[in-house]
């Protein structure tokens, strides 16, 4: 009988953020798959927890993952974790995890500290929607290029962004949202020296120009403004419907296309089309 794969999350600066259920998973489990093996030995130090540990990272997940998924097919229970937050999130257990799926393994994901949310949540942009992009490409046209494809995004977009990558980061967004753009930089999340600075692109950049950044960087970056919908006007219908019957379509299906096409009522458009007659 095949043994599962648990994802547990693990804390993002707190130790004490480690839940009940994640450290008895941990203790329950045949072996754990780790990022970094060394941050993990850490953890379970801590836990007084003593296991088995395989690395499984993005430069060896390749081989790794085939032999995990072995040793879970024969009956073991595995838990995967990263070096902090929930794990397969911007993370190579996504790709184990697809393995799992793919072999009918059962795959639990206990719930737990992840950057993502934590940030969102205290950054005072607007949580009702948003989008996670993760880390943003080293090369720069390939940075551009993503930012650029986000302009019209009017959701809160979440970024995860390394200290020696900020600026560079910040002056692109600049670029591609304008300097006035609101964004929250929350860093040191839930640790000693937790900081969220809420401010605009413009006076982040003058900020850390000044200022070297320091720490891991979760970027939460408002969303465009909603455009207004434009809404179709009686006389835009009567023109929609006389240029259908211009090009042979009759005076009903005129009406019902239009109708359809400017989202408009089939009364309104009705009335319209009678309106144009007596002009």
């Amino acid at each position: 009988m095949a043994g599962m794969l648990y994802l547990v999350p693990t804390p993002i600066g707190n130790l004490r953020d480690i839940s009940i259920r994640c450290r008895e998973t941990l203790e329950q489990a045949d072996f754990i798959a780790a990022e970094d093996t060394r941050v993990t030995l850490k953890l379970l130090n801590h836990l007084g927890i003593k296991k088995s540990l395989v690395s499984y990272y993005e430069h060896n997940k390749a081989s790794k993952g085939n032999m995990i998924l072995d040793r879970i097919l024969a009956g073991e229970t595995c838990a995967l974790v990263s070096d902090a937050g929930s794990p397969a999130i911007s993370d190579p257990g996504e790709d184990l995890v697809k393995q799992c799926a793919e072999a009918g393994v059962t795959v639990c994901a206990i719930p737990g500290p992840c950057a993502v949310i934590t940030a969102l949540s205290i950054s005072g942009q607007s949580t009702g929607r948003f989008c996670f992009e993760g880390f943003l490409s080293t090369a720069k046209k390939s940075r551009r290029e993503h930012l650029e494809s986000l302009i019209g995004e009017t959701r809160t977009m979440v970024f995860y962004e390394a200290p020696h990558k900020l600026l560079s980061t910040l002056e692109d967004m600049a670029a591609a949202f304008g300097s006035d753009r609101s964004i929250s930089l929350c860093r040191e999340l839930t640790k000693l020296h937790e900081e969220v600075v809420r401010t605009t692109l413009g006076e982040a950049i003058e900020k850390y120009t000044a200022q070297p950044p320091k720490g891991e960087f979760v970027l939460v970056l408002a969303g465009a403004p909603e455009r207004p919908i434009e809404t179709a006007t009686a006389d835009d219908a009567a023109a929609h419907v006389r240029a259908l019957m211009d090009s042979g379509i009759s005076r009903k299906d005129a009406i019902k296309q239009t109708a359809k096409e400017l989202d408009l009522p089939k009364n309104v458009v009705y009335d319209a089309a009678l309106q144009m007659d007596k002009e």
